[in-house]
């Protein structure tokens, strides 16, 4: 039988009427990479358990929201656990759990990686710290966890450790001696030198002892809510000359209240670019994407986990027992899209989106990484 013109069009235009592809067509992360430059695969409705999982859920809410590749923090960062030992056994669960999931989510080692994650439907895992107390006393240390995939370190968590202070110190004391050999080895392994949660001093000082651009993966802008785990105009501006990345989280620390909104990402993002240029900004929600079942139960759960972290005296100001360690009405499976959303209505253009999503990372992390 031989079709004519009309009736190919015709034919056409019902396969794109058909339910699945109206809904490939209306999900507007379906041709986008998305980077989480600080998150999480994880479940919040249970403590946090002895080694990491990765259940049936994690992986479908994660691949449900269109994630590309997360920034996952594993080892050390704060309390009384031994900070080497510890981070190398997370390491090696962390690459065992991705061992035993290759049909699911892949270790990222180079910007490359994460295009193939998207190519290939997988979740990308980045290995990142949050602190690098676990340097001891020896830089070559960045050597050990470069060779085992570690592709992101943070140099401070909120306390001081022996590279410098973390954003809740008051003395603010700068990079020290040892923290410009780490950074140094970082820069020779190609690794990520993050300095969110520090402290303004050595964040300035790290900007200037880098060879590379540096990033701040997580944070909110002080301009707007002024809280010390949120930079200065100073410090985001530097990060952007010097060719780096800024990434603005979805945390309580974007609203004076302790409670922030979807509308006030939007506007941290919005200064962000206003100071760093398009090209530097995206996000690190730290969070994840499975959302909370019981807001009582879980309500529970972090006032336990608030009087550890006061405990442990990391907890930073605008952390209460009732706040939220994510945006309320900017999470679950649905929250890159709601964004994406957001961004639109407010008049930035789909590539500006596409920029901030995850390409701002990409391009940083091929200059960091290679491909």
């Amino acid at each position: 039988m031989t079709l004519d013109r009309r009736t190919l069009l015709a034919l056409s235009a019902a396969a794109a009427a058909s339910p699945a592809a109206a809904a490939a067509t209306a999900d507007p992360l379906r041709n986008v990479i998305v980077v989480n430059a600080l998150g999480g695969l994880g479940d919040p409705n249970f403590p946090e358990p002895p080694r990491p999982v990765l259940t049936p859920r994690i992986l479908a809410d994660a691949r449900a929201s269109g994630t590309t590749a997360v920034n996952i923090t594993i080892g050390f960062v704060a309390g009384q656990a031994e900070p080497f030992q510890a981070s190398v056994a997370e390491v090696a669960q962390w690459t065992r759990l991705i061992r035993e999931n290759p049909n699911d989510v892949t270790l990222i080692l180079t910007a490359a990686d994460i295009a193939r994650a998207k190519r290939d439907g997988k979740i990308g895992v980045i290995f990142g710290f949050q602190n690098a107390a676990q340097m001891g006393d020896d830089a070559s240390r960045v050597d050990i966890f470069a060779d085992m995939g570690v592709r992101v370190i943070q140099l401070t968590y909120n306390l001081r450790n022996q590279l410098g202070d973390g954003a809740i110190v008051p003395e603010g004391r700068g990079l020290t001696e040892f923290g410009r050999k780490v950074v140094d080895r970082l820069n020779a392994n190609r690794i990520m030198v993050d300095l969110s949660h520090s402290g303004r001093q050595i964040c300035l000082d790290a900007i200037q002892a880098s060879r590379q651009p540096i990033s701040i993966n997580h944070t909110g802008c002080r301009a707007l809510v002024d809280l010390p785990r949120n930079k200065t105009d100073e410090e985001l501006r530097l990060v952007a000359e010097k060719g780096g990345f800024v990434g603005i989280y979805f945390m309580p620390f974007l609203n004076l209240s302790g409670h922030a909104t979807a509308a006030d990402v939007v506007q941290h993002i919005e200064h962000a670019i206003k100071i760093c240029g398009e090209d530097h900004v995206g996000i690190g929600t730290d969070g994840g994407t499975t959302p909370i079942d019981n807001m009582e139960t879980y309500k529970e759960m972090l006032r336990q986990e608030h009087e550890d972290r006061k405990a442990k005296g990391v907890a930073a100001p605008g952390e209460r027992a009732d706040t939220h360690p994510f945006v309320l009405d900017l999470r679950g499976p649905d929250q890159f899209r709601k964004l994406h959303r957001l961004l639109s209505e407010r008049g930035h253009k789909p590539a500006r989106i596409e920029k901030i999503l995850g390409l701002n990372f990409v391009r940083y992390a091929r200059d960091i990484w290679g491909d």
